[in-house]
């Protein structure tokens, strides 16, 4: 079986491979979870992903209907158990859904006890570009350290060998990058990958990530219009696999589940370095300002040949529309925005509209 298809054969289902590596495991809502500390403590990272098709009927009933539709199916998920036995949940305050998830979880510990919850814990990183916000991440990443220490006690050289095992894996990934931008992987098979390393041993996610590599000039090649993808995260391949059954190749994306995941290393194996990597990481959407984005799209769509730019914005995450004018303007691209769209879809109304966006961009 090649490397590939191995990686998405565990995309398909990041639970059970999790579940199956033999290791206590620790579900992971947001970028910001530093994974490292998760690894040091002898435990699995497991980054919870949402799905569409999901029943959110629980997710509903605790969040409401008016929160990201995201936050609402990991939240169904975890009530459903859909993720396995979960040694603990961590939460990142990477958006506002994300913490009405965890104000959730929470609270359902305290009225609900009978529910069965692991222990769940929020982890606080703000990306200000200030010494204080450095002190600051490092403090939240120390008591999240502390915590973790239930189940093994983090020495320095035990956070040393995590942070350089998650560090071969993101450079790894900067030449799996390098494959998608010669057409050696679709943006949806590259989507795959990046989310079963999510799922895996760090050394077993590299050793896969290494023999994919080795096997690039056996791949064949992709083609397609080329899109740059920004404005909501895809925690699934849906969107991506819909453009490209219509013509276009998914060249990058400045979303969290794709490049953004692992384009920047820790400057050193310390604690320190750790919270400057998250502090820095991004620029995302909720998080960032809107010349920050802007400045990153344009500079991402240009290394990757993007022909045409789509803000895709999913229906309960506002932040994206903020974003599109400025992005339109630097990247100088044929640009659509596509609001409200359905957690995991593309309408045919916004297909066409990038349809005819791309005619018109290739006419002129």
């Amino acid at each position: 079986m090649s490397a590939l298809t191995e990686l998405l054969a565990v995309a398909e289902d990041r639970a059970g491979s999790a579940q199956g590596a033999g290791m206590p495991v620790v579900g992971c809502v947001g970028a910001d979870v530093p994974v490292e500390l998760i690894t040091a403590a002898g435990l699995l990272p497991l980054r919870l992903a949402g799905q569409p098709e999901r029943d959110h009927a629980l997710g509903d009933r605790y969040l409401g209907v008016g929160v990201d539709p995201v936050a609402r199916s990991v939240l169904s998920g975890i009530l459903a158990g859909d993720y396995g036995n979960l040694e603990a949940i961590v939460v990142s305050r990477d958006c506002e859904a994300s913490l009405r998830l965890f104000y959730a979880l929470r609270e359902l510990h305290r009225v609900e006890p009978e529910t069965a919850l692991p222990p769940v814990y929020l982890v606080d990183v703000l990306h200000l570009p200030h010494h204080t916000t450095t002190r600051y991440v490092q403090a939240r990443i120390g008591q999240l350290r502390d915590w973790l220490g239930r189940w093994r006690r983090i020495g320095d050289d035990d956070l040393a060998a995590a942070i350089e095992a998650h560090d071969a894996l993101r450079r790894a990934f900067g030449r799996v990058a390098v494959l998608r931008r010669e057409n050696r992987l679709t943006g949806s098979q590259f989507l795959g990958v990046v989310a079963a390393t999510t799922a895996l041993p760090v050394a077993i996610a590299t050793d896969l990530v290494e023999r994919l590599l080795a096997e690039a000039p056996a791949l064949p090649e992709a083609g397609g219009t080329r899109v740059f993808l920004t404005g909501s995260s895809h925690d699934g391949p849906a969107v991506y696999e819909r453009l490209e059954d219509n013509g276009f190749f998914v060249a990058g994306e400045d979303h969290d589940w794709g490049e953004a995941l692992f384009a920047r290393t820790c400057a050193a194996p310390t604690e320190l370095a750790l919270a400057e990597r998250y502090q820095y990481n991004g620029p995302a959407a909720p998080r960032a300002s809107i010349r920050q984005r802007a400045t990153h799209t344009a500079e991402a769509a240009r290394a990757c040949g993007a022909e045409v730019l789509v803000s895709y914005a999913r229906a309960g995450d506002d932040a994206p529309p903020w974003d599109f004018p400025d992005q339109r303007a630097a990247t100088g691209l044929p640009a659509v925005l596509a609001e409200r769209q359905p957690y995991g879809e593309l309408t045919d109304d916004a297909l066409a509209a990038i349809r005819e966006l791309t005619t018109a961009g290739v006419a002129r």
